[in-house]
């Protein structure tokens, strides 16, 4: 089975996680994808699979022999899909022969176009597979998943040369908590990588410094006709807060290791507002800059308003993974090598994101990040294409033979 096959039947499971569950998994419906991928790994002849009570689904392939020695290699990947647009009922739509022309995506209204995803240019001939525009696709990270099974698979038919491969399929990644409770022992790795990133020649170490704020604001509500130096208006505060940030420094007007301030929500009224941000930096020190620079424009609301007009909370949420892994620079070069084999140029970039393996290197087991193939992540333009999907099994595979 090609890997994209083996996406499409996982994409059309939906495992959305939730951002205000208090458990893990943080929804049921995870379990579905952990039950089926339990029983795929089983039928593959994979030893010591298990699935946790929490959803993490663990196997292990052991070295062939004469490959003993060699490090056991771990391959990561996520259940869930992103919260930030539908992932129920996927559709996946399959293009045949890529002709570089913009797609409709299904009757959705949308149009899938090569001049805002560029991308696409090097799609032609391609196999290109979108949802039909009214969810996400699920490739981040359910290709990830594929990818790694379907290279499992071909290493038992095949039977190739290989070292021990030690896989483990995570909840909740995409809400920051994908890591917390996988059980290093149980895995059994000596280092990993995770199979979480878009261009297939893509290798990441580096990972945005994270940070959370939400801002509560209290506002005076009186009639406007005699509101002169009584009301506050706590939506008109919220906007204040937000005019005092860098401008030009948010998603949309950044790229490569510049950090942003990110709005995610706001709602309000006279009377009550409440404000959420990320803040990202792949520099700690600029990171605690940026988390300064919000708390002070709560201060000053404060000074100007009153002590209790606006209360922030300022979480932690992950480090960059480069504190670590820039002294594992033989795991990158291990990547970079099986990459070059499967006759692409390798692409040093720092992820704009987090990852399963930022936590995991911080807890001792070292985790660069791959590409899978796909883009768009997301929202209703993601998309991947069957042989990109195809290259980043060479590439496990080659990482797998340890250089023969």
């Amino acid at each position: 089975m090609r890997a994209y096959e083996r996406f499409i039947k996982y994409a059309v499971l939906d495992t959305q996680s939730c951002e205000d569950a208090n458990k893990v998994p943080s929804t049921e419906k995870q379990f579905r994808l952990a039950e089926l991928l339990k029983k795929e790994l089983e039928a593959l002849g994979l030893e010591r699979v298990e699935m946790s009570e929490n959803a993490y689904v663990y196997a292990y392939l052991p070295a062939s022999e004469g490959m003993e020695n060699e490090p056991a290699i771990g391959l990561i990947a996520h259940l869930d899909t992103a919260t930030d647009f539908s992932g129920t009922n996927v559709r996946p739509l399959i293009h045949e022969g890529y002709n570089g022309r913009d797609i409709s995506l299904g009757f959705s209204g949308l149009v899938l176009s090569a001049r805002e995803f560029p991308d696409l240019k090097d799609a032609l001939g391609h196999k290109l597979i979108t949802s039909d525009g009214t969810t996400l696709l699920g490739a981040d990270d359910k290709a990830g998943i594929a990818e790694i099974i379907t290279a499992c698979e071909r290493i038992i038919e095949e039977k190739l040369p290989h070292c021990a491969l030690a896989l483990c399929f995570t909840p909740d990644e995409e809400i920051g908590h994908g890591a917390e409770l996988l059980d290093l022992e149980r895995l059994g790795a000596d280092f990993a990588y995770t199979l979480d990133g878009d261009a297939v020649n893509e290798l990441s170490y580096e990972t945005f410094n994270a940070a959370s704020a939400k801002l509560e604001i209290k506002g005076v509500n009186v009639h406007p006709g005699s509101a002169k130096n009584i009301m506050v208006n706590a939506s008109l505060v919220a906007m204040e807060i937000n005019s005092m940030l860098p401008e030009e420094e948010i998603p949309a007007e950044t790229e490569g290791y510049e950090g942003f301030f990110h709005l995610m929500s706001i709602q309000g009224s006279v009377e009550k507002a409440s404000m959420e941000y990320i803040i990202r930096d792949h520099d700690a020190g600029n990171l605690a800059r940026r988390c300064q620079l919000i708390k002070g424009a709560a201060e000053l609301m404060n000074y100007k308003y009153g002590d209790d007009t606006v209360s922030i909370e300022i979480k932690s949420q992950y480090r960059n993974m480069a504190e670590v892994l820039t002294d594992r620079m033989d795991i990158v070069e291990r990547a970079k090598a099986a990459i070059e084999k499967a006759g692409l140029k390798p692409v040093l970039r720092p992820i704009r994101g987090g990852t399963d393996g930022a936590q995991l290197s911080f807890r001792g087991l070292p985790c660069p990040n791959l590409g899978t193939g796909g883009f768009g992540f997301h929202g209703p333009y993601e998309h991947i294409t069957a042989e990109n999907m195809d290259k980043a099994v060479e590439i496990i595979l080659n990482i797998a033979a340890c250089g023969r």
